[in-house]
């Protein structure tokens, strides 16, 4: 594991166990660097040795990004007016490409990611295959080859430099962004789930897992904050009741482990590392990769979705990529040759609702793409 994802509703506790995780393998002796969207919840990390804190602002990184990048850029458009950098408002989504970039950057053994909640996680962890896919469609190989020859040509002088120049060096930097990704190996990457166990949360965090499991991903572990069982009275006796039938439930997602909830938040480093000083957060985190299964005449493709159900997923062909919407997100799956000259013939949901559900996409060969040869050959082989 290099890299540690944790996520949850609001107020389930991620960025106090967050800074507790990385506080306790900093003083563990592995360099530790802790990512977050907001100010830790307890001061003074910055003191722990071997402890990295970096909180992502994504308005000062679109300002850094405006002024290093698209400002000198506008100098070819002279006829073109722009905002300086500290009155540009970020897009939607600056804030989940700001901490991609910050984790690209990231040189620590291990790196602590306080991702928000479970669909602010989702979208950090797709985005890699997001920017990827639009990159390739907005800027596809050939284009890329002639924004390099567009490039020799103005430093030699023999042309001028000019927008689409400015519009192709952009792709040389996300080039280099997906190049640094540290989540490019689901293997490295260990996704927590922190939770408060209250009716409904294992319902919510199925489809979650649903989503992970879209992009290669299931959680490793499951953190629950757990009430004491000795409180008095009738509404402590009926949320213990509740408390004990969503832990049941959330132990279907993964390991479960129970963190005792108190009165107060920790106040220093050594309260926080108390907080999971028992819990083993494992190296549990990819998914089997699709796998492709000959049949007679035919294959089957196997996309693992943990609790998917029939008529939660959608299933398209587009090209050479298979493109499989579930539990609110998108995942464009590019075919292997074989798959690329097969028509899809169906699909359906194994498993339904259950830890082992998986997408099983059916193909034929095409007859238009197969050799007339070649094809009789499969037909006939078993």
């Amino acid at each position: 594991m290099h890299t540690l994802v944790l996520t949850g509703p609001g107020g389930a506790g991620a960025s106090t166990l967050a800074a507790s995780a990385a506080v306790r393998a900093a003083t563990a002796g592995r360099s530790t660097l802790l990512l977050t969207r907001q100010a830790p919840p307890v001061p003074g990390l910055d003191d722990v040795p071997g402890l990295e804190v970096r909180t992502v602002d994504a308005a000062a990184a679109v300002e850094r990004f405006w002024a290093g990048t698209v400002t000198p850029a506008a100098a070819s458009l002279p006829q073109v007016q722009l905002p300086p950098a500290s009155s540009v408002t970020p897009l939607p989504g600056a804030a989940d490409l700001a901490l991609f970039a910050e984790l690209g950057r990231a040189r620590a053994d291990l790196v602590v990611v306080d991702a928000g909640s479970p669909a602010e996680a989702t979208a950090l962890l797709a985005l890699p295959a997001t920017l990827r896919w639009w990159l390739d469609r907005l800027l596809p190989p050939g284009a890329r080859a002639l924004g390099a020859l567009r490039s020799v040509a103005v430093s030699s002088g023999a042309a001028r430099r000019g927008p689409l120049d400015e519009a192709l060096a952009l792709a040389p930097q996300l080039e280099a962004l997906l190049a640094a990704d540290r989540l490019a190996d689901p293997a490295g990457t260990v996704v927590a789930l922190t939770v408060v166990p209250r009716a409904g949360t294992a319902a919510s965090l199925r489809a979650a897992t649903t989503a992970l499991g879209l992009h290669g991903l299931r959680p490793g572990v499951v953190l629950a904050r757990v009430l004491p069982e000795d409180g008095p009275g009738e509404w402590w006796r009926a949320r213990l009741a509740e408390q004990t039938a969503e832990l049941s439930a959330l132990a279907e997602l993964a390991p479960l482990h129970r963190i005792p909830d108190t009165a107060t938040a920790p106040a220093d480093a050594a309260a926080l590392t108390a907080l999971l000083e028992d819990v083993a957060l494992t190296d549990r985190g990819a998914l089997p990769e699709p796998a492709t299964e000959r049949l007679e005449g035919s294959w089957e493709l196997g996309v693992p979705l943990p609790f998917a159900e029939r008529g939660g997923v959608g299933l398209t062909r587009w090209e050479d990529d298979l493109v499989v919407t579930a539990a609110g997100t998108r995942r464009s799956l590019r075919l292997d040759p074989l798959l690329r000259r097969c028509e899809v013939t169906g699909g359906r949901i194994a498993d339904p609702g259950s830890v082992d559900a998986r997408l099983v996409v059916s193909f034929r060969p095409d007859p238009q793409l197969w050799p007339a040869d070649l094809l009789a050959a499969v037909r006939r082989t078993p």
